[in-house]
C-alpha cells in the first residue's frame, strides 16, 4: 500500500493544492510571527538594552538615592572584576547647523573595557577631560569642536569646550531621536555636575557565573533598598517597559496564528472530503481487488502526512521569508524602531512542523474513516445523498448545538476574565459546532435569497435556486468551504484594527503629549506664543509653576494646569487627568510619602494662604491643580513649562529641531522632551507586526476559491445526467454556465455574509479577552475592509464556477445522460 500512496499523491497532486495552500497559511502565520516576536525581542534588547546586555549583573537604587559611595564596596567583592556607575547630568550646546543652545543629555563612559556598550559608527570612545562621543542626533562630526554651558556642582553656571571624538550608533532605540545625547570621562562628569549614579553595572570576574555575581552584590548591599538582576534581565525590563504594547500585540496574533490553525484544519477535512467522495469508485475498486479497509484508511492517512510534512515544509520557509521581508521593508523605511537581520528560533521552526503535519492528520482522520465504511459494490454504484433527517443529519444537529453553546459561554466567561485561555477553546467549540449547523441553517438563507436571484436571473436564476436548496449537504459543504476563510479573514481584519486601536489608546495615555518644553525657571513672556506659532504645531498649552509647602511641611514644587487649553493638547487623560476646580493631581510618589488615599483632602500653604484640595492621583511629575487654584494660592506663579501637540503626519524630527531651536535662543537651560517621537516610534512596531496580518489576507480569499471550486467540480459531477439531460431539453451552453454561476454566486454571497458576521465577533471577542486586562479596550469595527471582503469573497465564489461551468458545457448532452 505504500506504492500505492505515494502513487495517489502523485496522481491527485493537484487536488491537494487547496489543502496545501490551507496548512501553508497557518503554519506560515505561526512561524512568522514567533519569527518577528524574537527579531523584534532581539533588535529592543541589542538597542535598548545594549548597555547591560554584557554585564552579569545590574544594581539600581529602589528609592532613587545614589550607590555612589558603594562603587569601591562592589568592586572589593571577589566574584567582580569591574564595576561602573553612570553619571548623567544635563548640558546646553551650540550644534552645528542649529540656531540656539540645545539641550544634551551627557553620560559617562565606563573606565573598563569590559563595560563600555557603546557601538561607534565613526571615531572611538573619549579618554580624557575635554573630549566628547556624540549621538547622531546632534548632527556633529569627528573633529567637531561643540561649546557647552553646564551648573557645576557649586550651583554657577560655567562654560566649556569639548572635542568630538567620535559618533555613538545607538541603533534601534526608540529614545534616540528624542534629543541628542553626548559621553564623556567619568571626572568630566562630575565636572559639569552629575549626581552620584542610581545605577551601577557590574563585569564579573572570569568563569564566575552570572547568578553567582548577583547573589554577591545582593548580599553585600543587603541593607541598601536595591534591586539586583542580571544584565539580560536589566535589558528585558527595559525592553518591555518600552514595548508593553507590542508584547499584547504579538499575543493577539499568537491567538490569530491558534485560529488559522484550527480554520485550516477545517478547510483541509473539507478537501479531503470532496477528494475521497471524487475517488469513491476508486477506493471501492481497492476494495474489491484485495485491500482492506484498515489499509485503505491507512494510505489515506499516509496521503494526508505526506501533504502535510510538505506544505509544513513550505509554510516554514514562507514565515521565515514573510519575516524576512517585513523586518528587510522596516529596516529600509528607516523605522525608528528597525527590526533588524532576522532571528530564527528552533522552536518556531518545530512548532510549524508539528502544528502543520499534525492538524492535516487529524483534519483527515474522520474524511478517511468515512472512506471505508461504504461497502465495496455500494460504493461502486451510485447512490442517492441521505436526507437530513437521516440518522447522521440528527447526531449532527445535535453534536453542533453541544459544541455551540459551552463554546459560547466559555467564550463570554473568557470576555469577563480577560483570560485568552478560556476563550481560545470556547471560540474553537462554537465554531466547529457552526460549521456542522451549517447544513441546517445554510440551504434556508440560500434559498430565501434564491428566490430574489429567480426574478433577476430568468430561467438560469430559477434553475440555480431550485438547485442551491434540493441537495442542502451539498449547498452546506460549497458554503462551508468560503465561510471559513471569509470568517477567518474577517476575525483577523477587525482583530487587527481592535488591537491597533487599543494600542494606540495605550501610547496615548502612556505619552499623552507630543513635546513638552521646560527650563527649571521662569519662561520668557512671549516664548510660549513663538512656540506655538512653530509650522506643524497645532495646539500648545502653557502650565504656570510655585513652590509651595506640602502637607508634610516641606517645600514642594507644584504646577498649574489650565484645562481650556489643555485638553486639545493633550491625546489622552487617562494617565494624566485634568483636574477639575477643587482637585490636586498628585503624583504617585505622593501617595507613600504623604500617605494621602485618593478622595482625601489635601493641603497646600503659601504664606498666609493656604488651598484645601481633594487628591487625585497620576503619571505626573509633581502636583498638579487648576491655574486658578495655584495663583490663588501662590500670585507669583509664572509659565515655566509649556505643552505641544503636532500635527499627525507631520515629521517629527524637524519639527521637534526647531522647537528646540526657539526654545534654546530665548532659554538657554531649556529642556524640551519629544515624546512625540517616541510615541511614532513604538507605533511604527505596532505596522510592522499588522503586515504580517494584511500580507494573509489576500492567500485566505484564494483558499476559499480554490475549496468553492472543489466543491462545484463534485457538484457537476453528481450532477453530470441531470446537466446532460437538462441540454437535451433545450438548455444551451450558456444558459447552463450561467446556472452553474448563478448557483455559485449564490451560495457565495451568503457564506460571505455569515462568515463577515461570525468573524467579526470572533475579532472582537479575541481581543476582549486578550486586551481586556491592558487597560482601555477599544474595539473597531473597519466597515469599508469589511464591505470589501463580502464583494471580494463573492466574485471569488463566481470565478471558481468558471472552469467546472466550462466542464459541464463542453460534455456533450448524450454522453452525459449516459454517465
Amino acid at each position: 500500500m505504500r506504492s500505492v500512496t505515494l502513487a495517489t499523491v502523485r496522481a491527485h497532486a493537484a487536488r491537494l493544492v487547496a489543502s496545501t495552500l490551507a496548512i501553508v497559511i497557518a503554519v506560515g502565520f505561526v512561524v512568522a510571527t514567533l519569527v518577528l516576536n524574537e527579531t523584534s525581542r532581539a533588535t529592543l534588547l541589542e538597542a535598548v538594552g545594549a548597555p547591560y546586555v554584557g554585564t552579569e549583573a545590574v544594581v539600581t537604587s529602589d528609592d532613587g538615592s545614589g550607590l555612589g559611595d558603594e562603587l569601591d564596596r562592589v568592586a572589593a567583592l571577589d566574584g567582580v572584576a569591574a564595576v561602573d556607575g553612570t553619571w548623567e547630568t544635563g548640558v546646553q550646546a551650540l550644534l552645528p547647523g542649529r540656531t540656539g543652545a540645545q539641550y544634551l543629555l551627557a553620560e559617562s563612559v565606563a573606565d573598563a573595557p569590559a563595560l563600555r556598550w557603546q557601538s561607534m559608527s565613526a571615531g572611538t570612545l573619549p579618554d580624557a577631560p575635554g573630549e566628547i562621543a556624540v549621538s547622531e542626533r546632534t548632527g556633529a562630526a569627528v573633529g567637531d569642536m561643540i561649546d557647552l554651558t553646564y551648573f557645576a556642582m557649586d550651583g554657577a553656571e560655567r562654560d566649556a569646550s569639548a572635542t568630538v571624538t567620535g559618533v555613538v550608533d545607538l541603533g534601534g532605540d526608540p529614545t534616540a531621536g528624542t534629543y541628542g545625547r553626548i559621553w564623556g570621562t567619568t571626572d568630566q562628569l562630575k565636572d559639569w555636575g552629575a549626581m552620584d549614579p542610581t545605577e551601577l553595572r557590574v563585569a564579573g570576574a572570569d568563569g564566575v557565573p552570572a547568578g553567582d555575581v548577583v547573589q554577591q552584590v545582593a548580599t553585600a548591599l543587603a541593607d541598601r533598598p536595591v534591586a539586583v538582576r542580571t544584565g539580560t534581565e536589566q535589558a528585558e525590563a527595559a525592553a518591555a517597559q518600552l514595548t508593553g504594547d507590542t508584547m499584547a500585540l504579538t499575543a493577539v496574533l499568537l491567538v490569530f496564528a491558534t485560529v488559522a490553525v484550527l480554520v485550516a484544519g477545517l478547510v483541509i477535512a473539507n478537501t479531503f472530503a470532496v477528494l475521497l467522495a471524487q475517488r469513491t469508485r476508486e477506493l471501492a475498486l481497492l476494495r474489491c481487488v484485495g485491500a482492506t479497509a484498515r489499509q485503505v484508511r491507512r494510505s489515506v492517512l499516509g496521503e494526508a502526512v505526506l501533504t502535510g510534512l510538505a506544505a509544513s515544509v513550505i509554510g516554514v520557509l514562507a514565515g521565515i521569508g514573510l519575516a524576512a521581508g517585513v523586518s528587510a521593508i522596516a529596516e529600509a523605511a528607516d523605522s525608528p524602531v528597525p527590526l533588524s537581520g532576522l532571528s530564527v528560533p528552533l522552536v518556531a521552526i518545530v512548532a510549524g512542523l508539528v502544528v502543520g503535519t499534525g492538524t492535516t492528520l487529524l483534519a483527515a482522520l474522520a474524511p478517511a474513516r468515512g472512506a471505508t465504511k461504504v461497502a465495496p459494490l455500494a460504493a461502486l454504484r451510485p447512490a442517492d445523498p441521505a436526507p437530513l433527517r437521516s440518522r447522521g443529519g440528527v447526531l449532527r444537529l445535535v453534536l453542533g448545538l453541544l459544541l455551540v453553546v459551552p463554546g459560547v459561554l466559555l467564550m463570554g466567561l473568557g470576555i469577563v476574565l480577560s483570560d485568552v485561555l478560556i476563550t481560545l477553546p470556547g471560540g474553537a467549540l462554537s465554531f466547529l459546532g457552526v460549521v456542522l449547523l451549517a447544513q441546517r441553517a445554510v440551504p434556508p438563507v440560500v434559498g430565501a435569497v434564491g428566490r430574489l436571484a429567480a426574478r433577476l436571473g430568468g430561467v438560469p436564476g430559477r434553475l440555480a435556486a431550485g438547485n442551491a436548496t434540493r441537495n442542502p449537504r451539498r449547498t452546506a459543504a460549497t458554503a462551508t468551504a468560503l465561510l471559513i476563510g471569509v470568517t477567518l479573514t474577517t476575525a483577523m481584519v477587525v482583530g487587527a484594527a481592535s488591537t491597533r486601536a487599543t494600542a494606540q489608546a495605550g501610547l496615548a495615555a502612556q505619552y499623552p503629549t507630543d513635546v513638552i518644553v521646560s527650563g527649571g525657571e521662569t519662561m520668557p513672556a512671549s516664548l510660549p506664543g513663538r512656540l506655538a506659532a512653530v509650522d506643524g504645531v497645532v495646539a500648545a498649552s502653557s502650565l504656570t509653576g510655585a513652590t509651595v509647602v506640602g502637607p508634610d511641611g516641606e517645600e514642594t514644587g507644584v504646577a498649574g494646569m489650565d484645562a481650556a487649553t489643555a485638553a486639545p493638547v493633550m491625546r489622552s487623560t487617562g494617565d494624566v487627568p485634568i483636574p477639575a476646580a477643587g482637585e490636586v493631581v498628585l503624583p504617585w510618589w505622593a501617595k507613600s510619602s504623604w500617605e494621602i488615599p485618593v478622595g482625601d483632602p489635601v493641603t497646600f500653604t503659601a504664606g498666609d494662604r493656604t488651598a484645601t484640595l481633594t487628591a487625585l492621583y497620576g503619571d505626573v511629575e509633581r502636583p498638579t491643580l487648576p491655574a486658578a487654584e495655584l495663583t490663588r494660592l501662590a500670585p507669583d506663579a509664572a509659565v515655566d513649562t509649556v505643552w505641544l501637540r503636532l500635527v499627525d503626519d507631520a515629521d517629527q524630527a524637524d519639527v521637534i529641531d526647531e522647537i528646540t531651536d526657539v526654545a534654546g535662543a530665548a532659554m538657554p537651560f531649556s529642556y524640551v522632551t519629544g515624546l512625540a517621537s517616541e510615541r511614532a516610534a513604538i507605533d511604527s512596531v505596532l505596522d510592522v507586526l499588522l503586515l504580517v496580518v494584511t500580507g494573509l489576507l489576500g492567500v485566505a480569499v484564494v483558499i476559499a476559491l480554490i475549496g468553492v471550486g472543489n466543491t462545484l467540480a463534485l457538484s457537476v459531477v453528481e450532477r453530470r445526467q441531470e446537466n446532460g439531460l437538462l441540454r437535451a431539453l433545450g438548455l444551451t451552453r450558456g444558459q447552463l454556465r450561467g446556472l452553474l454561476a448563478w448557483e455559485a454566486t449564490l451560495v457565495a454571497g451568503v457564506a460571505a455574509v455569515l462568515g463577515v458576521l461570525l468573524g467579526s465577533a470572533y475579532g472582537l471577542i479575541g481581543v476582549a479577552s486578550v486586551l481586556g486586562s491592558y487597560g482601555e479596550l477599544v474595539l473597531s469595527m473597519p466597515w469599508l475592509q469589511v464591505a470589501a471582503i463580502v464583494v471580494v469573497a463573492t466574485v471569488a465564489g463566481l470565478l471558481a464556477s468558471v472552469l467546472p461551468a466550462r466542464r459541464a458545457a463542453r460534455t456533450a448532452p448524450v454522453a452525459a445522460i449516459a454517465g
